[in-house]
């Protein structure tokens, strides 16, 4: 079993910053991609970046430009770096991140998700 424990959210104006953090503990052998998704109200949870094992990265169209994804393999942590915050950033963000697990039958990958935490950007 794996916890994905965020840090980070809260209130933000227009135009301003914020940092959410993510960090990975437990049964990890080792650490495919990890991610951030949000759920607006009203709507589905949808992608804002991801970045692979390798360093890849992918942003959805609506963050490029303004949001960063990093991470730190060494402390199983994804980070978001959020400029420029637009009142429709605001939404509840989920850390994800897919796992690979060792146990007596063999190695398997799965899929993870933390808590979540606010952001909300105001006008």
């Amino acid at each position: 079993q794996v916890e994905l424990v965020e840090s980070g959210g809260g209130l933000a104006q227009a135009g301003g910053s914020l940092t959410l953090s993510c960090v990975a503990s437990g049964n990890i052998f080792s650490i495919n991609s990890m991610g951030w998704y949000r759920r607006s109200p009203g709507k589905e949870r949808d992608l804002v970046a991801r970045v692979s094992s390798g360093g890849s990265t992918n942003y959805a169209d609506s963050v490029k430009g303004r949001f960063t994804i990093s991470r730190d393999n060494a402390k199983n942590m994804v980070s978001l770096q959020m400029n420029s915050l637009k009142p429709e950033d605001t939404a509840v963000y989920y850390c994800y991140s897919n796992v690979r697990a060792q146990e007596i039958r063999g190695v398997y990958d799965y899929d993870y998700w933390g808590h979540g935490t606010q952001v909300t950007v105001s006008s």
